[in-house]
């Protein structure tokens, strides 16, 4: 594995997400001096928290997955992740609605699953359920140590075995096809395949290697956090100031420093650090673009779709859970319309989460707080004027989640995100979900976390390796730490 040369005992972390924080964590716990510098008055990154009137949203990620790799950032600087975070398993872990009225509820534990299958489609479906569950947890053995959780210096560097064992899986097979092997019924396919959007990909075209991620929800678990989602920076920075790591918050990055091959320091609105290696946690274009060269790629780089998010409470109470996947009619048309049409669904299939559902205290008494997803097109794909559009979009939706879930409902607490509001935050296209994880943007393929041109600079984030979502953005800090240090005990 290539790291970064030359001395590395003060590094200068750009950004307070989770890549960043994760970096920090254990690069602190590997002996480095640590300096954070982030734009925003506090840690969190697309982690994000607005509170209004009593609500407390989180207005970044709501599926928290493998807390185990949270516990090792922790434990990287010799905290107890139980010690300043109370994780619950969210059972189900979610609910699929279906336009036909039919519902599933989605348990992570076997058993309870294979009844929920049999009563919703037989036994046959039940049977092929087990058979799916054995063949993802064979995949995740076989690809996620291997393959996601590891730094990867060239295409060379996949020649082995344990390709091999991912391809006799079928790992390279399409997603849709090869989940149709083990079922049969349609709205089951989905539940296993709608995943691939996460990857910015349409489950007829994704290989069958990310069904890792229908893994890590359907058998590992989905969690929450006590306080929600935006308490788990707010730990992991608490327990990095303990181990040392300076912050400097409110302050944005405006260049770095060079010196030949190497970034001697880093300047922010707030002043100059010198350092002896930096993380960027910037998306890669913007790294790219303080870095001073972009690397020569043959096929530009394609963003995955972007979403305007509604963030809403009032007063109630109604019978959903923590998370509900709401499909609609359409399924291939969804992904064409998305992907290739760079047109909003006409047969929206939303995310719903309900965090009241779990935690109570992030709404005043006797309120409910809500989060609907509607995945759009990025604004590559599909420019509109999002400023305009996101607002009455979030008001369609919302109708049409209250006409199924939420009869009644009136909100008194609104707030919206769109592919503006992203793009504004320096995200690519205006998504937050950064590039799809096509074939060719996987793995080595995909930007690299040692940035061309540079001795000593690591990139981390959603953008580079391993990719998008929480666990693999969490493993991105530390494969970035890995490439000033050196893998621990080696």
């Amino acid at each position: 594995m290539r790291t970064v040369t030359g001395p590395t005992g003060h590094v200068v972390v750009v950004g307070a997400g989770l890549a960043g924080l994760s970096a920090a964590l254990h690069l602190a716990g590997r002996g480095r001096r640590v300096t954070v510098v982030e734009r925003d008055p506090g840690p969190g990154g697309r982690t994000g928290r607005v509170v209004t009137g009593g609500y407390h949203l989180d207005t970044g990620p709501t599926v928290l997955t493998m807390p185990s790799i949270l516990a090792d950032v922790f434990a990287a600087a010799g905290a107890d992740l139980a010690d300043h975070l109370q994780l619950t398993r969210l059972d189900p872990a979610y609910t699929a609605r279906f336009a036909d009225g039919s519902v599933l509820r989605v348990h992570a534990d076997e058993e309870r699953m294979t009844d929920a299958v049999r009563a919703f489609a037989g036994p046959d479906e039940a049977a092929g359920y087990r058979r799916l569950r054995e063949w993802l947890t064979r995949l995740y053995a076989a690809e996620f140590d291997r393959f996601v959780a590891a730094n990867i210096d060239s295409p060379l560097g996949l020649l082995s075995t344990d390709l091999a064992r991912l391809a006799a899986l079928g790992g390279f097979r399409r997603l849709d096809r090869k989940i149709g092997t083990f079922l049969r019924d349609e709205r089951l396919k989905r539940v296993f395949t709608f995943q691939a959007l996460y990857a910015g990909e349409s489950p007829m075209r994704a290989l069958a290697l990310y069904a890792v991620i229908s893994y890590l929800d359907t058998v590992g678990g989905v969690y929450f956090p006590e306080g929600g989602m935006a308490a788990v920076p707010r730990a992991m920075a608490a327990v990095a100031e303990a181990a040392g790591v300076e912050f400097r918050y409110g302050e944005a990055v405006t260049a770095l420093e060079r010196r030949g091959a190497r970034i001697t320091a880093v300047r922010t609105t707030g002043g100059r650090t010198p350092c002896d290696a930096v993380v960027l946690t910037t998306e890669p274009h913007e790294s790219y673009r303080l870095l001073g060269r972009a690397p020569r790629r043959p096929i530009p780089l394609r963003p995955a779709p972007s979403a305007v998010v509604l963030h809403t409470g009032g007063p109630g109470d109604w019978p959903v859970g923590h998370h509900t996947i709401s499909f609609g009619r359409g399924w291939a048309s969804t992904f064409r319309e998305l992907i290739t049409e760079g047109s909003p669904m006409s047969d929206p299939s939303l995310l719903i989460t309900r965090p009241t559902a779990t935690d109570p205290g992030l709404a005043p008494a006797g309120r409910q707080l809500f989060s609907i997803l509607a995945p759009v097109p990025n604004l590559r794909r599909g420019p509109r004027d999002w400023d305009a559009e996101a607002e009455p979009y979030a008001k369609e939706i919302l109708d049409r989640v209250r006409a199924d879930l939420l009869p009644g409902f009136e909100p008194e607490a609104w707030h919206v995100l769109g592919p503006n509001d992203w793009a504004r935050r320096g995200m690519v296209a205006g998504t937050p979900f950064s590039y799809a994880h096509s074939f060719v943007q996987t793995g080595p393929f995909r930007p690299r976390n040692l940035p061309p041109g540079t001795e000593n600079v690591v990139l981390a984030g959603g953008g580079t390796v391993p990719g998008v979502g929480v666990p693999t953005v969490l493993l991105s800090g530390r494969l970035a730490a890995d490439r000033i240090t050196g893998e621990p005990g080696r």
